[in-house]
């Protein structure tokens, strides 16, 4: 019986720790990407979408942005079509953008929906193209003037309408959105979903934007995992891009850190997503995880 009292005064000191957390983030906004190893395990899958539904029964309105580009590549080597890329985007033609909406609006976005609803939460999926969420325009052609390739069918952001945002969240709704946004002629846009959770942080004012990635965070030398850093300002930040020093699927991440943080985000964050409830470690511990990327020293 002792044991268990002991136990049990352990689960108390936990809601102990947190509870100037729940008073300091009660009314406030959380964008939450999800991505990576979070959306492919089953165990990990429950663990995000609890910690999604707990913040709202808390007083948080979360925001959650979606990915999906691994169950896009799947459908399209199905479809007997080759995924191609240029300096990490994706080539979209017009079958490719087909794939991509009905992959992330039709099956990974009404999946995360319903796994919300089922454990207690409302949620309402929507994409970028809804209520004119996310109008975009498509990105100049990659790679060198030599030898430039047409992206196609792939978005940047030009300017972000979150009225129907504001809408779901007062009514008590969770939004998952999907990164498909709309160009100036009606047509669909592949856009980088951690973009478009760094935008839409920044055009809610929200009070933290984390990022659900497959590492602990940024490392000063990726090839350390002892190199974790734990608070990177964001003029070491650019300065670490440029020395080739953060790269590759990092870099979108980073960039979306500092829009939000321009965007007068109070805080931003690169989480582990493959540890149970990271979501919770972050927002209700006093040592928090990953690395937090910060507008000053």
């Amino acid at each position: 019986m002792k044991a268990e009292m002991n136990e049990w005064i352990q689960k108390a000191d936990v809601l102990i720790e947190a509870l100037p957390y729940f008073r300091t983030f009660s009314g406030t906004t959380v964008v939450i990407k999800y991505g990576g190893q979070a959306m492919v395990s089953d165990a990990l899958k429950r663990s995000v979408i609890m910690d999604i539904v707990l913040l709202r029964y808390v007083g948080i309105n979360p925001i959650l942005v979606h990915g999906g580009g691994a169950d896009v590549t799947r459908l399209m080597n199905r479809l007997g079509k080759e995924a191609v890329f240029s300096e990490g985007l994706r080539v979209t033609d017009a079958e490719t953008i087909e794939v991509v909406e009905m992959v992330l609006m039709g099956k990974v976005n009404k999946e995360i929906v319903s796994l919300v609803n089922q454990y207690g939460g409302k949620a309402v999926g929507i994409s970028g193209k809804d209520a004119d969420l996310i109008r975009a325009r498509r990105r100049p052609p990659a790679g060198d003037a030599k030898c430039p390739v047409d992206l196609g069918f792939v978005g940047e952001i030009e300017r972000v309408n979150p009225k129907v945002i504001h809408t779901l969240t007062c009514g008590g709704y969770i939004p998952v959105i999907s990164s498909v946004g709309i160009g100036p002629k009606g047509e669909s846009l592949n856009i980088n979903a951690d973009h478009v959770a760094g935008q839409l942080a920044a055009s809610l004012k929200a009070e933290k934007l984390i990022l659900l990635t497959d590492v602990e965070g940024i490392y000063a030398d990726f090839t350390d995992p002892a190199s974790l850093i734990s608070a990177l300002p964001k003029d070491r930040a650019l300065a670490m891009i440029r020395a080739g020093q953060i790269n590759q699927g990092m870099i979108p991440k980073v960039q979306a850190c500092l829009t939000a943080l321009e965007g007068g985000v109070g805080r931003t964050h690169i989480v582990d997503g493959r540890i149970s409830h990271s979501l919770l470690l972050e927002i209700f511990t006093d040592q928090g995880i990953g690395t937090m990327v910060s507008a000053g020293p």
